[in-house]
């Protein structure tokens, strides 16, 4: 089953993903998956462990090379030339335990010397952190981390925001707001595709469902956002 819309320019796509398969020896993550991402969209993609959704992520992201097929992002572009435009959100928080989340921010705002970046303060503001917090990132409890990951991958304020179950460890309300907060985001032309196993969290926001079951779409649904 194909997600791709054959009949739209790729110019005036976020992202193409056309007939990508990956092996990982002979063991594939992904079977010939066709999906086009259209600018200002949220796609919340489904399935079980081992479905393929944090493998199809990390090749948007250019983290992987497809075995076959071509990935290519705003306007043809190879996710590895476009890697300042795409913002991703991996279970690891890949922050530094020992520096405050200021400190954090501070130091990948750095890394994109050519990106009109948010000031760390406000993106620790926009996820519902104290950017006065002088606690060490080690110390956090799971929910601030999630908290202080989301705020690190906005700092660029990214073209195209990838996120891997951005919900988990976080209560109902904190999550409900990290919910308002990726509405916001995703409005004018900017893409927002997530996993997630709390589908509800995430309905508010869907624009498509997109189901994996063993490395193949099997669904591709539209949504009835209401934020």
């Amino acid at each position: 089953m194909s997600a791709s819309a054959p009949e739209a320019a790729t110019s005036a796509l976020c992202a193409r993903v056309d007939q990508v398969s990956k092996l990982f020896g002979s063991f594939a993550a992904l079977r010939q998956i066709s999906v086009d991402l259209e600018p200002g969209r949220c796609y919340v993609l489904l399935g079980e462990n081992g479905a393929g959704k944090s493998t199809l992520l990390r090749v948007l992201a250019g983290l992987l090379h497809p075995t076959h097929g071509t990935v290519k992002v705003f306007g043809g572009l190879d996710p590895h030339e476009a890697r300042e435009r795409i913002g991703y959100m991996s279970h690891a928080p890949m922050l530094y335990d020992e520096l405050t989340a200021q400190e954090n921010l501070q130091y990948f705002a750095s890394l994109y010397p050519e990106r009109a970046c948010l000031a760390p303060e406000e993106a620790l503001r926009l996820v519902g952190l104290d950017p006065k917090l002088t606690r060490l990132f080690g110390q956090y409890s799971q929910g601030m981390r999630q908290r202080t990951s989301l705020a690190r991958v906005l700092i660029p304020q990214p073209d195209l925001l990838l996120l891997d179950e951005p919900f988990s460890n976080m209560d109902i309300e904190s999550a409900s707001q990290m919910v308002e907060l990726l509405a916001r985001f995703r409005h004018g032309t900017r893409t927002i595709v997530l996993t997630t196993h709390q589908r509800e969290l995430a309905m508010p926001i869907a624009d498509y469902i997109l189901r994996l079951k063993a490395g193949r779409v099997v669904e591709f649904t539209p949504g009835s956002p209401t934020l």
